[in-house]
């Protein structure tokens, strides 16, 4: 990124489609051309404005990225580095970062609209997750099995070898890191595929890494289409693992592609349904009403793990969903680079036109908008909407069953604990869940029914930050397969290998 872009930042100024970079794949530790012969227009979403044409990716460059990344991980520059020269490495990449912090969130802001001033998944938070990574990568061990006195049996983690990593787009930079942080961690060389919607932080990090002595080839980035460079590594024969984020619908291709090449390991966290579940039992009502809207509101409701349904008890039902429209009054819609938004735009006009959608498909289907689910702030250009909130939503409905990735709430109400459960566990996903109770009996039954990754327990309004970062989740059902986060995920990212001596 040029000077004045890094001035603008310092400055204040909105960063604009002369602040960008030329994206293009990053192989061998230098920038090469596509080898793709078309390209795509990508448009700020704050006002409809083009920002930069992005190459469609092809299999060429997905064969030079995969290549320079298994002469890589051959080599052993990074493979067979000692732990505490990786971790050293990694470290500085995370304080280059974070002094980096402000550009990043700017780019990630200017290309898919998350607000600057929304802490959550920022880039000092990736910053921190690489330094978990870190220092853990020294920390997790083999096993001596049980063997016979003429024999000692050895169990050791060892490095997977070439891993693409293909990265959605609503929180570019902490999800990056989110995957690219535990696969070096462990020893792998990395093929980095950012969304075709925001590929700007992505090569930015990439200069970085190797600004702070990551061996070339050892993190490579193919930017395009997903439907070319995304298919092309899953299906790749030398790729030896997949990690993803995204939809169900393309994490069960990916699967598919795996299967059909070489079997290769995917880990996939995937959409989500998550439930909100509120009990009439003296909890705090404005406590859960703040907490449901700030949610919805976060990132546009553009997050997997959103409690986009809301399970309550019908005897405060009115109350609660009052209490919820109250509090979008202090929310502030607008561009998404003003330290003073805390609400920005859709990502694409494609993803508003999905969410309005599903509003007239909920009124459709027979459910009442109680509030918002229109269009707002259409003279900027950007792809703003209003939350929605739907009340007496059959259970059976689309806004009930399936993934919107939007601000659209769908209020469902239940009886007793039974029913709750029943609801809670009525879609096909299996992400995250929200028990909001005062009873410490209520809140064991649902966690240990509900079928979610993790179910968090709100009898009181969180203050700390929980394990922080060796937090780690395996979804259920459609929300995807393996674990993301913390120790057990660095872990993923390795083998198991049995070393067998026999000594008579």
């Amino acid at each position: 990124m040029s000077e004045d872009t890094l001035r603008a930042i310092a400055a204040g100024r909105l960063l604009s489609a002369s602040d960008m970079i030329e994206v293009t794949p990053l192989v061998d530790g230098r920038t090469i051309a596509s080898q793709s012969e078309h390209t795509f227009k990508i448009y700020n979403p704050a006002s409809g404005a083009q920002l930069i044409d992005i190459p469609n990716g092809c299999v060429a460059d997905v064969n030079n990225a995969v290549a320079s990344a298994r002469r890589a991980y051959l080599a052993g520059a990074w493979r067979r580095a000692a732990p505490s020269s990786k971790k050293a490495t990694l470290y500085r990449w995370a304080d280059l970062i974070a002094q980096s912090a402000s550009r990043l969130d700017a780019l990630d802001a200017l290309e898919m609209g998350k607000p600057i001033s929304i802490p959550a998944f920022n880039a000092a938070a990736a910053a921190g997750l690489l330094r978990f990574n870190a220092e853990a990568l020294d920390k997790y061990g083999g096993d001596v099995l049980t063997s016979d006195s003429t024999s000692t049996v050895l169990q050791k983690r060892t490095a997977r070898g070439v891993v693409a990593a293909i990265i959605p787009w609503n929180f570019p930079t902490y999800n990056i890191l989110l995957k690219v942080g535990p696969a070096l961690a462990a020893g792998n060389s990395v093929i980095l595929k950012p969304s075709e919607l925001a590929s700007q932080s992505a090569l930015v990090l990439a200069h970085l890494a190797l600004q702070a002595g990551l061996p070339p080839g050892t993190l490579n980035v193919v930017p395009g289409r997903g439907e070319t460079v995304g298919a092309a590594l899953a299906e790749h024969m030398d790729v030896d693992m997949v990690t993803f984020t995204g939809s169900s619908t393309v994490g069960k291709l990916i699967l598919q592609y795996a299967g059909r090449s070489n079997m290769k390991v995917v880990s996939a966290e995937c959409g989500g349904k998550s439930p909100h579940v509120v009990f009439d039992d003296e909890v705090d009502l404005d406590m859960v009403a703040n907490h449901v809207a700030h949610a919805m509101t976060l990132n546009q409701g553009q997050v997997c793990s959103l409690g986009s349904r809301l399970l309550v008890q019908r005897t405060i039902e009115e109350e609660l969903v009052e209490k919820i429209i109250g509090c979008f009054g202090h929310v502030t819609a607008g561009d998404p680079q003003l330290p003073s938004t805390s609400y920005g735009p859709l990502v694409s006009q494609i993803q508003m036109q999905r969410v309005l959608s599903y509003v007239d498909a909920g009124t459709s289907d027979g459910a009442d908008l109680v509030h918002g689910g229109s269009r707002i702030l259409q003279e900027s250009g950007g792809y703003f909407v209003e939350p929605a909130v739907f009340v007496n939503v059959p259970e059976d409905s689309r806004l009930a069953q399936e993934e919107i990735f939007g601000p659209v709430l769908s209020v469902l109400r239940f009886g007793d604990i039974d029913d709750a459960i029943r609801l809670a566990n009525g879609t096909c996903y299996g992400l995250a869940a929200y028990v909001w109770t005062s009873r410490m009996t209520t809140a064991m039954q649902l966690a240990n029914a509900i079928n979610a990754g993790y179910t968090l327990v709100n009898a009181a309004e969180p203050t700390g930050e929980g394990p922080g970062m060796s937090f780690s989740c395996e979804p259920f059902g459609l929300s995807g397969v393996g674990v993301e986060g913390g120790l057990s995920g660095l872990e993923s990212y390795t083998r198991r290998q049995t070393l067998w001596f026999n000594h008579g």
